[in-house]
């Protein structure tokens, strides 16, 4: 509730929509734009039914169409054969149905780079394609004693995340975002109900919203406004729905 008195507009929701609490929560805040951006139970027929009337957009994390690609990413071990584009077909087709924006989300790095997404992406026809340069954040992916993961591995050039969006030029909904743009055009909460500032190359916990409010708490986030604005933050985003009580 303080997010919408501070006249927030957007809550996106990572957690598992099948959950009663999720919805609950979704109904009490009312916001103008509920965005799911985690593949889980929701992406089924009975989901949809059941939950779609709550949700905007939903976000899929596609980072390759190509089954050993997405198995050394650690995205499905499907190796043999290519389930996944018929899933997202699959998943494409239950939003189009519910009226729900289809976004597409690619984390470019050192194992899709050279990837040719053109065909499939026609296909999907997302709403919008955010393509990442892979972002290495210490504390998080960096390698180090405490991170949870290492991903340098998978880091890629400038030079490299350019060649990957020139090859998709054509595809008009498609938004480049390297590191200089999405590193701090972010707000990120824990589940403490901090803000994450990654300026520094890590993840620096603010204090909870919880304790000292949105405002205080959203000045020691590292926030770019001026970056979010250029990368196009803000955009048609909701649809008309009428959320009975």
């Amino acid at each position: 509730m303080l997010a919408k008195i501070a006249g927030w507009r957007y809550r996106s929701s990572p957690m598992d929509p099948s959950s009663n609490q999720t919805v609950s929560y979704n109904e009490k805040l009312l916001l103008s734009l509920t965005s799911l951006l985690k593949f889980c139970s929701f992406t089924n027929a009975v989901g949809m039914m059941r939950y779609g009337e709550y949700v905007d957009i939903l976000g899929v994390s596609v980072d390759s169409f190509d089954p050993a690609t997405n198995a050394a990413i650690g995205r499905g071990g499907d190796t043999d054969k290519n389930q996944h584009v018929n899933r997202m077909l699959k998943v494409r087709e239950l939003c189009s149905n519910q009226g729900i924006l289809f976004k597409m989300n690619t984390v470019v790095c050192s194992l899709n780079h050279d990837e040719d997404m053109n065909e499939h992406v026609s296909r999907l026809e997302p709403y919008r394609w955010k393509a990442f340069q892979c972002l290495i954040l210490k504390g998080e992916n960096a390698g180090g004693p405490n991170d949870i993961n290492d991903a340098r591995k998978l880091q890629v050039s400038k030079g490299q995340f350019d060649a990957f969006i020139d090859r998709h030029s054509g595809q008009s909904m498609l938004i480049p975002e390297p590191n200089t743009v999405m590193q701090n055009s972010y707000l990120l909460l824990d589940e403490e109900l901090r803000f994450l500032d990654c300026s520094e190359n890590g993840k620096v916990p603010s204090q909870s919203i919880l304790e000292v409010g949105v405002e205080q708490a959203l000045s020691q986030a590292g926030f770019d406004d001026l970056m979010f604005h250029k990368r196009g933050g803000i955009y048609a985003w909701t649809r008309e729905r009428s959320i009975s009580n």
